[in-house]
């Protein structure tokens, strides 16, 4: 049975990391790099930063980068899990070891060597594979005490044999001891957790899923309340101004010009749908001084020194400015977020803005909760506006008006009623709920800080992996414990079988050959 659970482990290993295996069969061995006006063909460990690399169609990305010149559709598919190419222009950037499908591009190395996107998927499979589930702590502890135990049982055979066996009485002793230590297998017990683990993180990165450790891989699959942040994650991340209702004495034109000024030098999505309104109107935007954001409330700002405020409700109200809550709560209804421009003490306008839900957020939900999970979302959302949202997609709780500075304690109010809450976000602010939930879960297209506190990087950034990403964790943590259940029936029906059980009744005896 050793070199059974040997060969079935040395067998085991190999196939786990075949998964590392063909994603280091991935990268270029060449890149085409230009070098004193001339383009020559290196080695890709001699790439250096900055360098610009020409890939023609058919070739693969030899390393990260940013294109400068041409356009082509790419096929990320080793990154994203995702069939489909996705096409690149001019200043999009491209990942190594994807396969450049149609045109010629020209691309500036941003990242080589260990910094590139496959290295470190490499590096978080390698790590998560020879990390320990909170699980093996079981099996190791058994482990521990299993030799001790098997030791001690072959001496009770032994020494039941001398007292009450037949004549030879020492044979019978002797055969029966060794049978008892050669038929233990504590290695099919110390096998069961690693080898799933190891399988599962493999499977896992070639669907375009990383865990970064194997505690993250259990963890995920004991989930019981799966929480999303809302704009970027479960939203386009991309609102679109939809109505603009001024009030009496207010030019339409003259506060979408104001607001957009304003909103300029901001990079949030709700500032940006404002700009390109105004940039679609073609409204000249203009100066701005004392520009000040407020967390969690809006900005101010003076602009053809008048004192200008947009922001949510919560920020009229600490203003002690009336606003007609009825017209941004019939917004609200409509899954619109609606904002408030103040000129002067005054209500100027309404503005609102949808932000556009994406594709695959509805399909997503509704597999979690096949799956037994309970979705709940985080939003900054006033509970109208997050209502409506949570009502379209299905959504069991939403937790709305919660500030940047708020989610961790939202998340934490979800895991006060729940044993397991896992958190899935992209955005810079969302990095604290990441780390603070028991399974942070990172869109990949998101920034490198909620990356970073991730504990599972979906790589695609479609939802719909969330669900499959579960089902993998799932199936680990199932056959882990399968593994676990045979490795303990079969000691426990083994072990006495070897020491003679069957004797008295049939007979049988149980070889150390065989038990070997």
């Amino acid at each position: 049975t050793i070199l059974i659970g040997k060969y079935l482990e040395a067998k085991s290993k190999g196939q786990t990391g075949d998964a590392i295996k063909q994603l280091l069969s991935l990268q270029a061995k060449t890149a085409r790099v230009e070098r004193n006006n001339e383009v020559i063909e290196i080695p890709i460990d001699e790439v250096r930063l900055g360098d610009l690399i020409t890939v023609r169609p058919g070739e693969k990305i030899p390393v990260d980068g940013e294109i400068i010149s041409g356009k082509t559709f790419i096929d990320e598919s080793m990154i994203t899990g995702e069939p489909i190419p996705n096409e690149k222009n001019v200043g999009d950037n491209v990942v190594g070891a994807t396969i450049n499908q149609t045109g010629n591009v020209v691309f500036k190395a941003t990242k080589i060597g260990a910094d590139t996107t496959l290295a470190q998927i490499i590096k978080l499979v390698e790590d998560a594979q020879g990390s320990k589930a909170p699980i093996q702590a079981l099996a190791d502890r058994v482990v521990a005490i299993f030799v001790p135990i098997v030791i001690s049982l072959s001496l009770i055979t032994f020494a039941v044999w001398m007292i009450f066996g037949p004549q030879p009485a020492l044979a019978f002793a002797v055969v029966n001891a060794v049978a008892v230590l050669l038929i233990s297998c504590p290695c099919a017990m110390g096998l069961a957790t690693p080898i799933s683990i190891m399988v599962g993180s493999g499977k896992s990165a070639e669907m375009g899923t990383l865990f970064k450790t194997a505690a993250a891989l259990q963890n995920f699959g004991e989930t019981k309340v799966i929480a999303f942040d809302k704009t970027g994650t479960l939203t386009k991340g991309k609102p679109e101004l939809t109505d603009l209702i001024v009030e009496a004495g207010f030019d339409k034109n003259e506060v979408l010009q104001l607001a957009a000024s304003i909103e300029e030098s901001s990079e949030h999505p709700i500032a940006r749908a404002i700009v390109n309104a105004a940039n679609e109107a073609g409204l000249e935007l203009k100066e701005v001084k004392d520009f000040e954001a407020v967390p969690g409330y809006g900005v101010t700002a003076v602009v053809d020194n008048k004192s200008i405020q947009i922001g949510a409700d919560r920020y009229l109200e600490k203003l002690n400015i009336s606003y007609p809550s009825q017209v941004a709560s019939k917004l609200a209804n409509q899954a619109k977020t609606p904002l408030f421009v103040a000129i002067d003490g005054k209500l100027a306008a309404i503005i609102a803005v949808a932000d556009k839900i994406k594709d695959g957020s509805k399909e997503t939900i509704e597999v979690l909760h096949k799956q037994g999970i309970k979705v709940a979302m985080i939003t900054g959302d006033n509970k109208d506006t997050a209502n409506a949202i949570a009502k379209e997609l299905g959504i069991d709780k939403v937790l709305a008006e919660v500030l940047p500075s708020g989610k961790v304690e939202a998340i934490k109010e979800l895991q006060a009623s729940s044993d397991s809450v896992s958190f899935v976000g992209d955005g810079i602010n969302d990095a604290p709920a990441l780390a603070q939930a028991d399974v942070g879960v990172a869109i990949g297209t998101g920034t490198d800080i909620a990356i970073e506190s991730a504990d599972v990087i979906l790589m695609s950034g479609d939802l719909r992996a969330v669900p499959n990403a579960l089902g993998i964790s799932k199936a680990t943590l199932t056959n882990i414990k399968q593994n676990l259940f045979w490795a303990f029936i079969y000691n426990i029906i083994l072990i006495p079988v070897a020491a003679g059980v069957l004797f008295p009744s049939f007979g049988i005896l149980l070889s150390p050959i065989l038990a070997a």
